[in-house]
C-alpha cells in the first residue's frame, strides 16, 4: 500500500502543469496573454519615442537624427543578434514547462542567465570598439557625428542590463506570465521619462543625458526582473550559485536561437544598407526615417507582441503533445494579427501627420515623414505571415529554415534593390518601397512552407500524426 502511494506521487509530480495555454479556450488565453507584452512592448518602445520627442523638441533636428538613424541600426544588429540567440532559451523553457519537466526547466533558466552575463560583456566591447568605425563607415553626417557617437558609447557600456531583462521576461513569458515583465516595464519608463527631463531640461545635458536615463532605466528593468525570478518558490526560481552554463541545454538554446539570432543581423545589415542610402539625402531625410521610425514602431510592438504569444503557445503545446490545439492557436492567431494590422495602417493613414508632428515641427521633415508613410502603412498586412508563422516554426524548434527564408526573402532581396534598382531612380521613395516588396515575396516562401507540414513532421518521432494531439 505505501509502495502504491508513493507510486502516486512520482505520477503527480511528472504530470504535466496545468495551465490555460494548454487547456483553456484558446482567443482567450491568447488575448489574456497577448495584451499583457502588447503593452510591456509599448513601455519599452517607449524608452527611445520619449528620447526622440525630447531632443527632436528641445534639442533640435541634428540630435534627433543623432538618436536615430544611423545609431538606432547599428544598436539593433548587436543587441538584435543577442536577443535572437535568447529566444533559443524562451522556446527550451517553454517546452519544458508544458512537458512538466521541472529539473530541466530549471537548470535551462540558470543557463539563459549565464547566457545573458556573458553575452552582455562580450557586446559592451564589440559595441564600444567599433562605434566610431561603423558610424563613419555608414556616411553619417558630420554635424550628428558626435551626439551619435555618445549616444552609442553610453548605450553599449550598459547592454548587459538589458539582455538580463530581456531573457528574464522571456523566462517569464515561456512559463506563462506575460503580466510582471509588463509592471517592470511600466516602472523603467516612468523612470525614464523623469531622468530625460530632468537631465535634458534641467541639467540641459542633451544626448548625453538622454542615452544615460535609458540605461538607467535598463538596469532598473533587469533588477525587478532578477528580483522575481529569485523570489519565486517555482521551478523557474534562479539560484544565484546555480548560475552556470549547461552545455547540453545551451546547445539546444543555440541551435534554435542562433538562426533567430543571424536572421535579426541579417534584417540588420539590410537596414544599414537601407540607411546609408537615406543618409546620402542629407539631415532631413535621416531625421523624417527616425521620426517615422517611432511610428512606425507600434506596428512592429503590435506583430512582435503577436509572435512571442505564438511562440509560447506553440512551444508548450508541443511539449506537451497537443499538436491539433497548436495549429488552431496559429489559424486564431493569425487572424487576429491580420486584423490589427488593417486596422493600424488605417489610423496611421488618416493621423500619421499629425503624430509626426510630436517629434518635430519641421516642414520639410514632416514632408519627407508623410511620404515615407505612404509608402509603408497600407502595406503592413504583408508581414504578418513572416512574424506569426517563423514564431510558430520556432516554437516547435525549426528556426533554421525559417532562417534562411528570411535572409533570401527580406534580406538579400532588399539589398539587391537598394545596389541595383535604386540607382537606375535615385530617389528617397525608390529606397522606401524595397520594404513592402520584400515582407510580400517573404510572406508567399511562408505561407508555402507552412502549409507542406515539413517544419513540423522532421521534429516529430515515426508515425506520429501532428494534426492530432498525442494520446
Amino acid at each position: 500500500m505505501k509502495m502504491s502511494l508513493n507510486l502516486k506521487k512520482r505520477e503527480k509530480k511528472a504530470a504535466p502543469l496545468q495551465n490555460g495555454i494548454t487547456e483553456g479556450v484558446i482567443w482567450q488565453q491568447l488575448l489574456l496573454y497577448f495584451f499583457p507584452i502588447l503593452l510591456g512592448t509599448f513601455f519599452q518602445q517607449l524608452y527611445n519615442t520619449v528620447d526622440a520627442v525630447i531632443v527632436g523638441n528641445f534639442v533640435g533636428k541634428q540630435a534627433l537624427a543623432a538618436v536615430g538613424g544611423s545609431t538606432s541600426t547599428i544598436i539593433n544588429l548587436l543587441v538584435g543578434f543577442f536577443v535572437g540567440l535568447s529566444s533559443g532559451a524562451t522556446v527550451i523553457i517553454s517546452q519544458f514547462y508544458g512537458a512538466g519537466r521541472q529539473k530541466e526547466t530549471s537548470d535551462a533558466v540558470h543557463t539563459s542567465i549565464a547566457l545573458a552575463l556573458s553575452g552582455g560583456v562580450l557586446l559592451t566591447v564589440v559595441g564600444l570598439a567599433i562605434s566610431s568605425f561603423s558610424l563613419q563607415a555608414m556616411g553619417t553626417p558630420e554635424e550628428i557625428m558626435p551626439d551619435a557617437l555618445t549616444y552609442m558609447r553610453i548605450y553599449f557600456a550598459g547592454t548587459v542590463f538589458s539582455l538580463i531583462y530581456n531573457i528574464g521576461s522571456g523566462i517569464l513569458r515561456a512559463v506563462g506570465d506575460s503580466k510582471r515583465p509588463l509592471y517592470f516595464l511600466i516602472v523603467c519608463s516612468l523612470t525614464n521619462l523623469v531622468l530625460d527631463l530632468l537631465f535634458v531640461l534641467a541639467f540641459n545635458m542633451g544626448v548625453l543625458g538622454v542615452a544615460l536615463a535609458t540605461i538607467i532605466s535598463q538596469a532598473l528593468s533587469a533588477c525587478l526582473v532578477i528580483v522575481t525570478l529569485l523570489r519565486s518558490a517555482t521551478c523557474f526560481k534562479l539560484y544565484i550559485r546555480k548560475i552556470r552554463l549547461h552545455l547540453h541545454l545551451l546547445s539546444q538554446i543555440v541551435r534554435i536561437g542562433l538562426p533567430a539570432g543571424l536572421q535579426s543581423v541579417m534584417y540588420s545589415i539590410s537596414n544599414l544598407t537601407i540607411q546609408s542610402s537615406i543618409n546620402a539625402f542629407g539631415t532631413d531625410s535621416i531625421a523624417a526615417g527616425t521620426a517615422y521610425g517611432k511610428i512606425d514602431g507600434l506596428f512592429w510592438m503590435i506583430m512582435g507582441a503577436f509572435g512571442v504569444t505564438i511562440t509560447t503557445f506553440v512551444g508548450q503545446n508541443f511539449g506537451a503533445g497537443k499538436y491539433g490545439r497548436m495549429r488552431r492557436c496559429v489559424k486564431t492567431c493569425l487572424l487576429m494579427a491580420f486584423g490589427a494590422s488593417v486596422l493600424l495602417s488605417c489610423l496611421l493613414m488618416l493621423f500619421g501627420r499629425y503624430i509626426l508632428g510630436i517629434f518635430t515641427s519641421d516642414a520639410g521633415v514632416l514632408t519627407l515623414g508623410m511620404q515615407i508613410l505612404w509608402l509603408m502603412a497600407p502595406f503592413y498586412f504583408t508581414y504578418v505571415c513572416i512574424e506569426l508563422l517563423s514564431g510558430a516554426m520556432r516554437g516547435a524548434g525549426e528556426a533554421l529554415v525559417p532562417m534562411l527564408m528570411t535572409c533570401v526573402g527580406i534580406c538579400v532581396l532588399r539589398v539587391v534593390w537598394v545596389l541595383g534598382a535604386v540607382p537606375l531612380h535615385n530617389t528617397l521613395p525608390m529606397v522606401i518601397v524595397s520594404y513592402p516588396l520584400t515582407w510580400a515575396v517573404t510572406s508567399v516562401f511562408y505561407v508555402l512552407y507552412y502549409r507542406s507540414n515539413r517544419w513540423i513532421k522532421k521534429r516529430l518521432p515515426e508515425g506520429v500524426d501532428s494534426t492530432k494531439d498525442a494520446q
